[in-house]
């Protein structure tokens, strides 16, 4: 049987024909699954025809949109993998991710092409160029209206289950971006959960943030549409738009990150009707807070049901919990320094916690597995796991580990297990702060007890040097709300009685206050504690 993820669109053309596989909120274009399988079609004719084969790598910079989705749909048909990375990564990332891929082929928009003249250098190995979009044929035919024509069906490239599909790259929030090696197996192992766990699929209607989402929703049967936004400034979305499109079309589930539902929670009215028809709300990206989830029960309708998964590019999703369990059990825990509580493993998925380790475990030693309650480093083992990076031979050996005939993906994160099963999340392994004395700190413990501050809006623990005797020891940073009238010294001395309540943070010396924390792209959300790291040690520095 051929794993290849267009053979699900196929499906659902053949099943659901006429019916609406996709819409574009801004300009209101719509197709059928019909119509997308049709056009995914032609897109293949169209790339075979330019000389793009099986195997050729081929990167995509086009814009959320029906050609985004066909566009990716007709590279998986052809069999040449997908080269996606997110241009809100910056420049330098960027241009440093595309060299390091070296894509055979490239697609994308004028400003992308634009972009493709001006930084020459990564992209030597490119003998495709195809424009997306008019530019007045300076970067060639727009093959979007080449696409209108209707080629006749494509044979359909026969995936074995280890044929790459796609490769995607990480964010880059605890060091240089990596591409991920996407084979066909993980998005069809993907499909499975997020379809029977999620309860996805035809008479659905989706609005992802993310916009590889509506490339599942299409080829689960659920008519999938696109949000008038830019998905990579989520935490900027205009919530108007975004309210107004679910009214529109009757959405039933949405995927986006915590920084945007912060967003729609703070705009949207209780009980909303804008979102009555809402019944499903995931929220994945960064640590979820139980005050979020309470704010969005309270606009949504009763019935509703929020989902936070856990993963990470590597592995997603993996675990997931219901909002309701949050709120009623597991939240009151983590304003005390208990960690995030993110739930249970999905089917077919194992979690184990092993011993903090910074360099590479070749073998899988189970005798080594910690008991509940104890913080350690989450490993995960299941057929949503990807094999590895993208020439990345040392990061390949770090995160992974055999265990027989199989592996397990080395998460990056700490946190430990409880006696009901569920996953409690502690922060980034690279974040942790080990003393000389061989005290540990962990981000999210620590940070939950300062955020429970009124004029905190966020914290973030960083390792820094002492002043004094330059030994690494712990510092706490926080960004107060914006709305505070508190003074900066008020603040500091609050948050310093705070800390020495508990004992997570009582040995904690160093409280700085920053203005506007730097954070990613991608979701808005993921603190650069490297970046506060070094601008903390430069203050502490300074005020000598």
């Amino acid at each position: 049987m051929s794993l290849n993820i267009a053979e699900t669109l196929a499906t659902s053309a053949e099943e659901l024909g006429a019916q609406t596989g996709l819409v574009e909120a801004a300009t209101g274009k719509s197709l059928s699954f019909a119509e997308l399988h049709t056009r995914s079609d032609s897109y293949a004719h169209i790339l075979s025809k330019k000389g793009i084969r099986v195997g050729d790598r081929v990167m995509l910079m086009v814009k959320p949109s029906a050609d985004f989705i066909c566009l990716t749909f007709a590279l998986f048909k052809i069999g040449a993998p997908v080269i996606l990375i997110d241009p809100g990564m910056g420049y330098k990332n960027l241009l440093r991710c595309i060299e390091g891929v070296s894509p055979k082929g490239f697609i994308g928009i004028p400003k992308a092409h634009l972009f493709r003249i001006v930084f020459r250098q990564p992209f030597t190995t490119v003998e495709y160029k195809l424009c997306c979009g008019f530019s007045c044929g300076l970067f060639g035919p727009d093959i979007s209206q080449e696409a209108n024509k209707d080629y006749g069906p494509y044979p359909v490239y026969k995936a074995e289950d280890t044929d790459l599909a796609a490769i995607i790259f990480t964010t880059g929030s605890t060091g240089p971006p990596k591409g991920v090696r996407y084979e066909h197996a993980v998005f069809y192992a993907q499909l499975r959960l997020i379809r029977e766990y999620y309860d996805i699929g035809p008479g659905q209607v989706d609005q992802p943030a993310f916009p590889l989402f509506a490339l599942f929703s299409t080829a689960l049967g659920a008519k999938a549409v696109i949000p008038d936004m830019d998905s990579t400034r989520p935490a900027r979305v205009d919530p108007a738009r975004f309210v107004a499109s679910i009214a529109k079309y009757g959405v039933t589930y949405s995927f986006a990150s915590p920084a945007l539902w912060q967003v729609i929670a703070g705009y949207c009215k209780p009980a909303d009707d804008s979102l009555k028809t809402l019944n499903k709300v995931l929220m994945a990206g960064a640590p979820v807070s139980g005050e979020l989830i309470s704010r969005m029960q309270t606009v949504l309708s009763p019935e509703a049901a929020i989902h936070t998964p856990y993963g990470a590019t590597e592995s997603l999703p993996i675990v997931s919990i219901e909002g309701r369990e949050i709120v009623e059990k597991t939240w009151g825990l983590t304003r005390k320094g208990k960690g995030t509580c993110v739930g249970r493993p999905l089917p077919g998925i194992e979690i184990a916690i092993l011993p903090i380790n910074d360099q590479r475990i070749a073998t899988l030693d189970r005798n080594s597995f910690l008991p509940c309650h104890e913080i350690g480093e989450i490993i995960v083992r299941g057929d949503v796991v990807t094999r590895a990076y993208e020439n990345q031979p040392l990061e390949n050996k770090l995160a992974k580990i055999a265990d027989g005939k199989s592996f397990w993906h080395r998460m990056g994160d700490v946190g430990y297990l409880d006696e009901e099963g569920r996953l409690w999340f502690c922060g980034r392994k690279a974040h942790r702060v080990v003393t000389k004395e061989g005290k540990t700190f962990f981000s999210i413990p620590c940070e939950a007890l300062f955020n429970e501050h009124p004029e905190v809006f966020r914290s973030a623990l960083v390792a820094v040097r002492s002043p004094k005797n330059k030994d690494v020891v712990p510092a706490i940073i926080v960004e107060p709300e914006k709305e505070s009238k508190m003074s900066a010294e008020q603040l500091i001395a609050e948050i310093k009685t705070l800390g020495k309540k508990n004992p997570l943070t009582q040995e904690i010396q160093h409280h700085l206050i920053h203005s506007d924390f730097p954070v990613d792209i991608r979701h808005n959300a993921k603190i650069f504690r490297e970046k506060l790291a070094a601008w903390a040690s430069f203050e502490l520095e300074r005020r000598l």
